[in-house]
């Protein structure tokens, strides 16, 4: 058995803080758009396709607007529709958290749908550029979702369960890192 008692901010500076959670989501984009230019460049070098990865650049700007709006907008109508519609000020206030992957993957499928048709562009280049990349940036917010006690399993007595203590003192599934 693991007792968990992590932080999930990194460094603080006075009022500002930098949070494992916000570092999963820089590294993830940071990371897809590189390996996403590796691909366009190699399959324009193969004869696959015919346009710059600077398309590509532009994409992945309107894909970080899409992965929070939609993220926190799925966690919005999702999870807590009834608080957000007495409290819809709150709704920006990504800060004290949040965000829904299915909101965020459903953000990003309108908005490269949207982007592709825009730029006479096979919206399905996009799509597989997306879904290669990802699992990087899913995976470290996993991570992070373990590091802030989130999305913890159910009881268990497994040699490798976690105690949370800022949840409960309950041995659980650390089911994010499945």
């Amino acid at each position: 058995m693991y007792i968990h008692n992590l932080d999930p901010v990194i460094l603080e500076f006075g009022v500002i803080s930098l949070r494992w959670y916000s570092l999963s989501y820089v590294a993830g984009i940071l990371f897809g758009w590189w390996y996403g230019k590796k691909i366009i460049s190699r399959l324009n070098v193969a004869g696959a396709i015919k346009f710059s990865s600077e398309i590509f650049d532009d994409l992945i700007t309107i894909l970080v607007l899409s992965i929070i709006i939609g993220g926190r907008l799925g966690y919005v109508i999702f999870y807590n529709f009834d608080y957000y519609l007495d409290n819809p000020y709150e709704i920006l206030m990504i800060w004290k958290g949040g965000m829904s992957f299915h909101g965020g993957l459903i953000g990003v499928l309108i908005a490269t749908i949207i982007f592709s048709n825009r730029n006479n562009v096979n919206k399905y280049i996009f799509l597989d550029l997306i879904s290669a990349s990802a699992p990087i940036g899913i995976f470290l917010g996993r991570i992070s979702n373990f590091i802030n006690s989130e999305l913890y399993g159910r009881e268990t007595d497994i040699w490798w369960s976690v105690v949370f203590v800022k949840v409960d003192d309950i041995s659980r599934h650390p089911s994010q890192i499945y």
